[in-house]
């Protein structure tokens, strides 16, 4: 989505131009229209509410993703209609080392809240901004990596929904993953080392390794080339499959990663869930419901609420889809008992 056509901003003339009467006429404007403009007061007003969106887009670093698109939609739902009672200010950085720039330019338009999609962006704000309430979505352990004091009790300026349970949610996708491939003693995890969650998974891997009893190596990519050096990597390591712990690198670059599963014969489990055209099996929350549950924090503080007054939600529904013609197509068996819980089957 490319900045609002509507939200066009209100110029002055240079002070310089005015004699001291017309000076202070100007202050005593520009005063007003600050008074209008805050959150609060605009709110009683009925005047128009800025938002901020940041997030990894698509290879013209311009697109909403479907799960995103769910979120404009949910806007309709709670009243909220783009170009006149909200005007949104969305910047999509790709590739990714554009960030630190797009966070500047959110941050300079001077949002109400800003949404951030994803656990770099949402960090990148945190860091850059301690005053603009953040509402992040798809972050996969917000304590962990410090954007949040704890899920109950957010604090700061910042709240939202995470991807994953307190539970041990990737082991449980090892064990989709080990289904498909029941002799399968070393599974690859594709992971950017640039993404802040990296260093937890680097923690709790080895214990969810020596639990399921089976090797877990790290096969990194933080580009687009790399992408297919970790897949290079994974196979030349003897990998019998391969975890996308899920990424705004990989999620972009999807259909790519399907390609290189494909390409090294490598059984995967993805996290989102437009993997499963063409991916073997998805398991993971429904990234388009978080989106839309998103709508309502974001409402609640254009209204005046407080980000550290809103717990951290976790996701509600996940999805387990099998691809039945990707299965085939390398050799596999789909056992009867993983086809009985899938949520959809893909023939």
């Amino acid at each position: 989505m490319s900045r609002d056509a509507l939200d066009r901003d209100i110029l002055l003339p240079s002070s310089s131009s005015f004699d001291e009467d017309r000076m202070k006429r100007r202050e005593f404007i520009a005063g007003t229209a600050a008074l209008l403009l805050s959150p609060r007061h605009s709110w009683a007003q009925g005047k128009h509410h800025r938002l901020g969106f940041l997030a990894i887009g698509d290879g013209s670093g311009q697109a909403l993703n479907q799960a995103e698109r769910a979120f404009v939609d949910g806007l309709r739902s709670y009243g909220w209609m783009a170009g006149r009672s909200l005007m949104i200010e969305s910047r999509f950085t790709y590739p990714q080392d554009r960030l630190a720039a797009s966070v500047a330019e959110v941050i300079a338009l001077g949002p109400e809240v800003i949404i951030a999609a994803g656990p770099q962006a949402a960090v990148a704000l945190k860091s850059a901004t301690g005053t603009i309430p953040i509402v992040f979505v798809a972050v996969g352990d917000p304590e962990g990596i410090g954007l949040v004091q704890s899920l109950s009790r957010p604090g700061g300026n910042i709240t939202g929904l995470t991807t994953a349970v307190p539970d041990d949610f990737l082991g449980k996708r090892i064990e989709v993953l080990r289904e498909l491939i029941p002799n399968a003693s070393k599974i690859a995890l594709l992971v950017n080392p640039h993404n802040p969650w990296k260093p937890i998974l680097a923690d709790y891997a080895p214990r969810t390794a020596r639990k399921l009893g089976v090797a877990l190596p790290a096969v990194e990519a933080a580009t687009t080339e790399e992408l297919d050096v970790a897949f290079a990597a994974a196979a030349a390591q003897h990998a019998d499959g391969i975890v996308d712990v899920g990424d705004p690198l990989t999620y972009v670059e999807a259909q790519r990663v399907i390609a290189l599963a494909a390409r090294y014969h490598l059984p995967a489990n993805y996290l989102f869930q437009h993997y499963a055209n063409g991916g073997l099996s998805v398991y993971g929350p429904d990234i388009a419901d978080l989106f839309r549950r998103a709508v309502g924090y974001v409402d609640k503080i254009l209204k005046g609420a407080e980000p550290s007054d809103l717990p951290v939600q976790q996701p509600t529904k996940f999805e387990l889809i099998i691809n039945m013609k990707t299965a085939k197509a390398l050799g596999l068996t789909v056992p009867p008992s993983l086809l009985v819980r899938a949520d959809r089957v893909i023939e």
